[in-house]
């Protein structure tokens, strides 16, 4: 009998959905014959070896002692080498909030930083003037968005500062974004609209489901009292964590595919995927809920909350892991154009690159650890991210053009890459 569409959207929001659909689309990239093959990539398996061998020099020259943490949203609050996490500490000390109240301003900060965290072009800098810092890229959107939140932009009780709350995301407006990210002519952000709509979007998705974000107010740390609740013994599934974050966050998304009045969020469709009947086709990845997943294992960690089974996520079909693919030679585009033009990210060609990113980063992943003598428990998939195939990618995008830029250029309207 055939899946109901409501099934189907609810497989759609599931890691084993991102691999079996990306592992589909691989598949298809690896056959051979007059059949075989992708519309836009060759996949040249030979040469991930390569992308190993890279990886795995990165993760030891930056971890010499292999005490990689986890890939998450804290890490890039330490931008510069300033520890941010200690001042924040010292706010919430100061404020007198108790561990269970650190842990709810803590998941405020991280949700509010992750969907800020949309890529911000090659030419956006945000000045750190207190450290005379000048930061770029997924840093400086990290500390503009942190100060931002310790500043109260996110919070309607001036009381209390440290918030991310239903009533003030739901107010915000592009001038305040703007300003807390010192957007101007000269120090343009990319898709600084989209990023204020989603905010925006977050507050009316907070006040939609007391249920999961409480009512005084709703806020992204009410998930902090919900997974309490639930939970007998404070532990709770990776995969459960991020269909939460799904089930909570799906209406923000937006002009994305539906399926029986379901938001599916980052789904896009590619002809490679397989399936059948309303799934057909379709072709999860869930990156920036995913990347909340990942960091909120520190914030929930303070309220005495374990993340369990972190490998079920994936990697992130973004453009650092990707472009390390492109940039060594594993992923080459079958027209040259399709480096030279501009996409959306529903475009065919970048959703091809975003399946074979997800599906090639378990391989790399699987010689990285071999590399580094590593068993999988020791070194897991959101550590070899960090450690890792994110930061290669940059490092090798850096070599290759003077920017830094992704190998494909990609028309961001913030609420994806």
């Amino acid at each position: 009998m055939e899946e109901t569409a409501a099934g189907v959207a609810s497989w759609l929001q599931t890691p084993e959905a991102i691999r079996e659909r990306c592992g589909a689309i691989l598949s298809r990239g690896l056959a051979g014959g007059l059949d075989g093959g992708l519309e836009h990539f060759e996949v040249i398996a030979a040469r991930l070896e390569a992308v190993a061998a890279r990886v795995a020099e990165v993760t030891r020259r930056t971890y010499p002692d292999l005490a990689i943490p986890l890939h998450g949203r804290f890490l890039h609050f330490a931008a510069g080498g300033v520890d941010r996490a200690a001042l924040l500490a010292e706010r919430e000390r100061r404020s007198g909030l108790d561990p269970l109240a650190r842990a709810r301003a803590r998941v405020d900060l991280v949700t509010t930083s992750v969907l800020l965290d949309a890529g911000a072009g090659a030419r956006w800098r945000y000045r750190d003037a207190a450290n005379r810092l000048e930061l770029e890229r997924s840093e400086g959107l990290a500390v503009a968005s942190f100060d931002a939140f310790v500043a109260g932009t996110f919070s309607s009780d001036r009381r209390h500062p440290l918030a991310a709350d239903a009533a003030a995301l739901g107010a915000l407006d592009e001038s305040t974004i703007a300003r807390a990210f010192q957007v101007r002519s000269d120090n343009r952000l990319v898709g600084l609209a989209g990023r204020t709509e989603l905010l925006r979007a977050l507050g009316r998705a907070l006040a939609a489901r007391p249920d999961l974000f409480g009512c005084d107010p709703p806020r992204p740390g009410g998930i902090v009292d919900r997974l309490r609740a639930d939970s007998h013994d404070a532990r709770v599934r990776a995969r459960d964590l991020l269909a939460l974050i799904l089930d909570g966050f799906g209406s923000i998304w937006p002009g994305r595919n539906t399926l029986d009045g379901v938001a599916l969020g980052d789904v896009w469709r590619h002809p490679a995927a397989g399936g059948a009947g309303a799934g057909a086709g379709l072709v999860p990845f869930h990156k920036l809920s995913q990347w909340l997943a990942y960091s909120l294992v520190e914030p929930l960690g303070a309220a005495g909350i374990v993340v369990d089974g972190l490998d079920e996520l994936t990697a992130l079909a973004e453009y650092r892991n990707g472009g390390l693919l492109v940039d060594l030679g594993v992923l080459v585009p079958r027209d040259v154009a399709t480096l030279e033009r501009e996409h959306a990210a529903g475009d065919e060609p970048i959703v091809e690159w975003r399946a074979l990113t997800v599906a090639l980063i378990d391989r790399v992943a699987e010689r990285v650890r071999d590399l580094l003598g590593a068993r999988g428990r020791e070194l897991g998939l959101g550590q070899i991210l960090e450690g890792g195939t994110w930061r290669a990618g940059r490092e090798v995008a850096r070599e290759r053009r003077p920017d830094g830029s992704p190998p494909l250029w990609i028309a961001s309207d913030g609420t994806v890459f």
